[in-house]
């Protein structure tokens, strides 16, 4: 098992070496390539991942180039990737392509699989606050982190009941809740539930009460 881990890593280091310069025509090429082998753009073509969750507040998968240049004539103004920093060739395009086309780029860094420092998800509701709209957010897919943005979101501006939140989690969003990520859900079901008892807002629980090892604990014991 050890060896065939240090195999897949190898794997994906080699995967993850190149695609990272778009500065000539060549290596533009080479970055295509591996935007559509390696972070499967070729798949995200017609699967786009996108609805509306609120007026002018849009969650989808990694928006192509073409795809923000539609968008951007439909009006979009911001752009929030939650994938992290990046010089990939996902990050690479989606930068130049916002600012060729004036619009506002800011990552808000969630991983895909566990819960956040409570600072993490403070600077994403600022982003919420503050950006102009209409607005997008996105991770790779669509199905984990963005997810648990639109709950967020729906929770912290637009005061909505914990069960519209929840129901961001979805299976045609392809977000599996009984598997590994479904932890992301427990966040959201304890703030409605410190919601409930006391009215608290997101911002003061997630700054005062929220506690994501006691909430992981909570996950891998089975308690849903």
């Amino acid at each position: 098992m050890k060896l065939w881990q240090q195999a897949n890593d190898a794997v994906n280091r080699a995967m993850w070496a190149w695609g990272r310069d778009i500065s000539t025509p060549s290596k533009r090429a080479l970055a295509v390539l591996h935007s559509n082998l390696v972070d499967h753009a070729f798949v995200r073509v017609l699967w786009t991942n996108t609805r509306e969750i609120a007026p002018g507040v849009w969650r989808s998968n990694q928006p192509s180039p073409r795809r923000l240049r539609k968008l951007a004539g439909q009006g979009l103004r911001t752009v929030i990737s939650l994938r992290g920093h990046s010089d990939h060739s996902y990050m690479l395009f989606e930068r130049e392509v916002c600012e060729e086309l004036g619009l506002n780029f800011h990552v808000a860094p969630l991983g895909a699989g566990q819960l956040y420092p409570a600072e993490m998800v403070l600077d994403l509701l600022k982003l919420f606050d503050t950006v102009e709209r209409p607005m997008l957010f996105h991770c790779k897919s669509g199905a984990d982190r963005t997810s648990l943005a639109a709950a967020l979101y729906l929770l912290h501006a637009e005061n909505a009941p914990t069960e519209l939140a929840l129901a961001e989690f979805k299976l045609s969003h392809l977000h599996f809740k009984n598997g590994p990520k479904g932890v992301l859900q427990v966040m959201i079901k304890a703030y409605g539930e410190a919601r409930a008892a006391t009215g608290i807002s997101l911002r003061n629980w997630l700054e005062t009460e929220y506690d994501p090892a006691a909430l992981t604990a909570r996950w891998t014991s089975g308690e849903r």
